[in-house]
């Protein structure tokens, strides 16, 4: 009965911290961006444009440089990609989203920290992947390397 009242607590709190990073500063301005980048007519064409075209890079790139198309679709697509990339709207979601992903890697990173030094987190940014391999291929407490 306790470790079912500890997990039920546990989970309370998980929904608590939920909770506040829903209510923060940094989802709130990447709801902000996608609502920009969603609802403008000329950043969605960008988006649409480059999907489109990146069917036909995925068949291109089959064949590589034996497609007859090869050149004019590898140069258009990133043409359209850049254009895509510079396109204000686009250029802010992204950094709003990098911003969000950041604090989520901090979070993960803290919770399993708190747990143990060993505990693998997967964060996806190397600044908080540092020096902290452990397990089996990461030469840490198994021993192998």
């Amino acid at each position: 009965m306790l470790a079912t009242s500890e997990r039920v607590e546990l989970l309370d709190y998980a929904e608590q911290l939920a909770k506040m990073v829903l209510e923060s500063d940094i989802v709130e301005n990447y709801r902000i961006c996608l609502y920009k980048m969603q609802s403008s007519p000329e950043t969605q064409q960008k988006i649409q444009r480059f999907a489109k075209l990146k069917d036909l890079y995925e068949e291109v790139q089959r064949f590589g440089k034996y497609h007859p198309d090869y050149k004019n679709v590898m140069t258009q697509i990133r043409q359209y990609k850049r254009e895509m990339d510079l396109d204000a709207n686009v250029a802010e979601f992204k950094l709003a989203e990098n911003d969000l992903q950041s604090l989520l890697d901090e979070i993960s990173l803290h919770v399993g920290r708190s747990v143990s030094e060993h505990i693998k987190v997967p964060t996806g940014n190397p600044f908080f992947d540092k020096g902290h391999s452990s397990g089996c291929g990461g030469g840490g407490s198994c021993g192998c390397s």
